[in-house]
C-alpha cells in the first residue's frame, strides 16, 4: 500500500474511524481535512442495497445542485437546425452532428464533460456507443440528456446539474462541490443529492437501501455518515 503524505496523516487524526457522523459534523470535518494547496473537490460515495445486474434495481438520475459543483462543465450538443441554434444560444460549448462523430472517432477527441442530444440525433450518436458508453458519456432520457428541450438541458447542466448512477459494485460517486464552498452551500448540495437518491429507491430493492455513506475531499480521508439517520429524515 502506498505511503500517505503528511497532510493526509494529519487529517486522519481529526477523523474518528469508528464513528458514524451526522451530516453537519461530516461536512464541517471534510473542510478541515482538505489541507491541499488547491481547492479540493468534495465527493459523496454511497453504497446501496441494490443488485445493479437487475434492470428493476438500477438507480440512475440527475439533480441540479443549488450551488453547482464549482467546476466548469463543457457541453457537447448533437442537434440540427433550430435546435442547434437553441443550444448555441443557451451556452453549449460545442454544437453539431456528424462532424463531431468523425472528430471523436478519428481524432479520439474528448474535450467535453457531458453530451446532450435531441431524440432525432440518437441514430447518429449511437455510432459512438462503444466509446461514449464506457466513459459514462452516452446521452440518456433518464438523466435528461436526450431531449428536444436543449435550452433547459444546457442551462441545467451549466447551473450545476449532476448525474448519479449506481455502478456494477452498487456504488454511486458524485461531486457535491468544493471545500471552499463553506458549510451552508455544501449542506444544501448534499441534501439535494441525498433527497434525489433516496426518492430513486427501486421498489424491487430489499433490506437496507443505504448501506454506507462516505464524504471525502480530493486528498483527504473518508468520513463515514450514519445511513439510517439519513433514511429517517
Amino acid at each position: 500500500m502506498a505511503k500517505r503524505g503528511k497532510n493526509y496523516q494529519e487529517s486522519l487524526k481529526l477523523v474518528d474511524r469508528e464513528k458514524l457522523y451526522d451530516p453537519n459534523e461530516a461536512i464541517e470535518l471534510v473542510q478541515k481535512t482538505a489541507k491541499a494547496k488547491f481547492d479540493e473537490t468534495v465527493e459523496l460515495s454511497l453504497k446501496l442495497g441494490v443488485d445493479p445486474r437487475h434492470a428493476d434495481q438500477q438507480v440512475r438520475g440527475a439533480v441540479v445542485l443549488p450551488h453547482g459543483t464549482g467546476k466548469t462543465v463543457r457541453v457537447l450538443v448533437f442537434a440540427k437546425g433550430d435546435k442547434a441554434k437553441e443550444a448555441e444560444a443557451a451556452g453549449a460549448d460545442y454544437v453539431g452532428a456528424e462532424e463531431y462523430v468523425e472528430k471523436i472517432q478519428k481524432e479520439n477527441w474528448f474535450d467535453f464533460d457531458i453530451v446532450v442530444a435531441t431524440p432525432d440525433m440518437m441514430g447518429v450518436v449511437g455510432r459512438l456507443g462503444r466509446v461514449l458508453g464506457p466513459k459514462g458519456l452516452m446521452p440518456n432520457p433518464k438523466s435528461g440528456t436526450v431531449t428536444f428541450d436543449v435550452e433547459k438541458a444546457v442551462n441545467d447542466i451549466k447551473a450545476g446539474k449532476v448525474e448519479y448512477r449506481v455502478d456494477k459494485t452498487s456504488i454511486i460517486h458524485v461531486v457535491i462541490g468544493k471545500a471552499s464552498f463553506g458549510t451552508e452551500k455544501l449542506t444544501d448540495n448534499f441534501n439535494a443529492l441525498m433527497d434525489a437518491v433516496i426518492k430513486a429507491k427501486p421498489a424491487a430493492a430489499k433490506g437496507r437501501y443505504l448501506r454506507s455513506v462516505v464524504l471525502s475531499s480530493t486528498m483527504g480521508p473518508g468520513i463515514k455518515l450514519n445511513p439510517q439517520k439519513l433514511m429517517d429524515k
